[in-house]
């Protein structure tokens, strides 16, 4: 069902100081920031030849990352997220085996446009899973 790893999800209190880290000390390509309201962040990319980080930022206050830096204060590993050629079917297989998906249940529109779903860290040794479609 997993495909490749698509990105290391990295939870961060200033995106533009964490953003500048990659750039402009590992000399990394960092994408332009991105908001997603739908998911509560703002986000850039640091593309690497075999995948990509993902900095998050919260985008309000009751963003899901803004919890996480209440707990983390100087940030940390939020997610991992891998790519699957269905996300439905990927989903009620999960199901089918007791997985937990968070939310409705429903796929979202995530930071590359495709649909995505998180699965409950509590199912995955305490990570939080995203699942992409490709």
């Amino acid at each position: 069902m997993l495909k490749r790893l698509n990105h290391v999800a990295i939870a961060v209190p200033d995106l533009s100081a964490a953003a500048a880290i990659y750039r402009d000390t590992l000399g990394a390509k960092v994408s332009a920031p991105q908001s997603l309201p739908e998911h509560g962040v703002t986000v850039v990319f640091v593309e690497l030849d075999n995948t990509k980080i993902e900095l998050l930022e919260p985008l309000g206050e009751k963003s899901p990352i803004a919890s996480f830096l209440d707990k983390s204060p100087s940030g940390g590993i939020h997610h991992v997220c891998y790519e699957v050629d269905d996300i439905i079917a990927a989903r009620d297989h999960l199901k089918e085996k007791g997985a937990r998906i968070l939310g409705d249940g429903e796929p979202k529109t995530g930071a590359h446009g495709k649909p995505v779903l998180f699965l409950h860290p509590k199912d995955f040794n305490g990570t939080l899973v995203e699942l992409e479609q490709i």
